[in-house]
């Protein structure tokens, strides 16, 4: 490892090998901007999950694999696109800008949104998985004509990371270098996922490479999944292959990671809440002393003058 990777400390455990193989805009473009006085422009308050990596490493086919659609028109081959955010839904797409304006968009145009100006695109699909967190597809790390403000920007709203990396070059340094970058609290919420297995065809080098990733990331994500993407969505009738591809045992482990992320923002949402809540004043009550009733059998003190005080004085 090289000096600008990150080192695992010496107590984070060895994770496991899972599987083998506002106010209104000007007009822009003869378009009406729709600008949405919206709290959930940052999406809907379930678990945020980003995708990704390098250029080509299987961002948008982990994707498609996810939501079982493409997340995006198939005619769509623009690749210096935003970071693409997916929400269950049926609601028209629109972009959000720098500023957190809202303006609608063309699917079939998103050569025309500029990454300059664009926080983000905002799509919706009908699919199961987005009944439980949001998905963000972003862009790739490795486009040297893309500034890192164009990720980085997203990246406090994330709650789990699935990195993406070409098994047959897997880890390189310059990943090592931006997963650095990266908040340290999302390590133990993220998943490192050795993709296209299948171009690696020898078991012996698989296992090499399994091992060497494994060493190099220690403590710095919470599992390794080696998986072939495109076997998988062959095999999307197949149980057997499903299985056999990696993507079964990351499906599973991702449903149980996002619904304790879940548990723990609405547990977290709750206690703000009632952080927040004002406390009533309570009025003091006055209390009036209780008499004491003499206790039976006990002799009460003689009172002056009576016989039992003495001899009485003439």
């Amino acid at each position: 490892m090289t000096d600008d990777q990150v080192t695992p400390t010496d107590e984070a455990p060895e994770f496991r090998v899972i599987g083998d193989p506002g106010p209104d805009a000007e007009p822009q473009d003869q378009v009406e901007e729709q600008v949405h006085a919206s709290a959930t422009q940052y999406g809907t308050g379930r678990p945020v999950v980003c995708l990704m990596g390098e250029f080509s490493a299987g961002k948008s086919t982990l994707s498609n694999l996810l939501i079982n659609t493409s997340s995006l028109p198939v005619n769509v081959t623009a690749t210096q696109l935003p970071p693409v955010w997916m929400s269950k839904g049926d609601e028209t797409p629109y972009r959000v800008d720098l500023d957190g304006r809202e303006h609608e968009i063309d699917l079939d145009r998103l050569e025309d949104v500029s990454v300059h100006d664009t926080s983000h695109i905002r799509v919706f699909h009908d699919a199961e998985l987005l009944d439980k967190c949001d998905l963000v597809d972003m862009p790739g790390i490795s486009d040297p004509n893309m500034d890192a403000d164009v990720w980085q920007r997203i990246i406090p709203h994330a709650d789990a990371v699935l990195w993406c990396t070409h098994a047959t070059q897997a880890w390189r340094q310059s990943e090592a270098a931006v997963w650095s970058m990266l908040p340290k609290e999302l390590y133990p919420h993220s998943y490192l996922l050795l993709t296209r297995m299948d171009k690696i065809l020898s078991d012996r080098d698989r296992v090499r490479v399994i091992k060497r990733v494994a060493k190099e990331t220690n403590g710095l994500f919470k599992d390794l999944f080696p998986i072939s993407l495109t076997q998988a969505l062959a095999s999307a009738n197949d149980p057997e292959g499903f299985e056999a591809s990696g993507a079964g045992p990351l499906t599973s482990e991702l449903d149980a990671l996002i619904e304790s992320i879940a548990e723990y923002k609405e547990a977290t949402a709750a206690a703000e809440e009632e952080a927040r809540r004002p406390v009533e004043p309570v009025a003091p009550t006055r209390i009036r002393p209780k008499k004491l009733a003499a206790r039976e059998g006990v002799r009460t003190r003689p009172q002056p003058g009576s016989l039992e005080a003495g001899t009485l004085r003439l």
